[in-house]
């Protein structure tokens, strides 16, 4: 199976749609995505993710599902404590990459920018959630793999509309890295496309493959 994150178009995140720019770019990820032989498409449940998809979704014929899980991250202190840059994710990273901290240290939840940082959680009902999903298609975790136990060997690709926070947190799992790891080697543009593969034969129990991270040259140049 072939999982095809998507991040959604530019935003106007105050309401929570797509600007003028954003349903240009979300057309032309249509466009691109048309070509990907894509049999089911789902959403997180946030408007701008959800117009990004109607777009590839209505070029297909295909009514999106929606994935509750998969709306995008919040983020700041649980108890009132300050934490660093309000809890950002982003900048927590760049921030421990300065201080020569080990990025891949799966001990991060317990890091004093994490510890009381409502992200933590966030990113932990995503990995939750995307292991549920995957279980729902085919696919059960064992351990840091996936084992296939889908009835045929045909290959399956699906599209996955949401954020930039949400799948980092969902890739961080699949992949087995960390999140702040994820962050900060992950850098996904409006639109942008990332690939991942598990392996199809039913009984098998691989690693999952990445194929592509962050493609948004189908947005070049376009402006409005």
């Amino acid at each position: 199976m072939r999982i095809l994150f998507v991040r959604h178009g530019e935003p106007d995140y105050a309401h929570d749609c797509l600007t003028p720019l954003g349903a240009v770019q979300a057309k032309a990820a249509a466009e691109r995505l048309s070509r990907e032989g894509i049999e089911r498409i789902y959403t997180s449940p946030m408007g701008r993710a959800m117009a990004t998809a109607r777009e590839t979704a209505d070029r297909l014929g295909m009514e999106p599902e929606t994935l509750d899980f998969m709306h995008e991250l919040y983020w700041g202190s649980t108890d009132g404590t300050p934490v660093f840059s309000d809890g950002h994710p982003w900048n927590i990273a760049d921030e421990l990459a300065r201080q020569g901290w080990d990025l891949t240290d799966k001990s991060w939840p317990e890091h004093p920018f994490f510890r009381n940082n409502r992200v933590t959680e966030e990113a932990a009902k995503v990995a939750r959630g995307i292991d549920g999903w995957l279980a729902s298609l085919g696919y059960i975790r064992e351990g840091p793999y996936y084992r296939c136990e889908r009835e045929d060997d045909r290959q399956l690709t699906v599209a996955l509309f949401s954020h930039g926070g949400s799948s980092s947190a969902a890739i961080a799992r699949i992949l087995n890295l960390p999140f702040p790891y994820v962050c900060a080697l992950f850098h996904m543009p409006f639109t942008s496309v990332t690939a991942i593969r598990l392996d199809r034969h039913p009984g098998s129990v691989h690693s999952p493959v990445l194929e592509l991270t962050g493609d948004s040259r189908h947005i070049e140049g376009l402006t409005v």
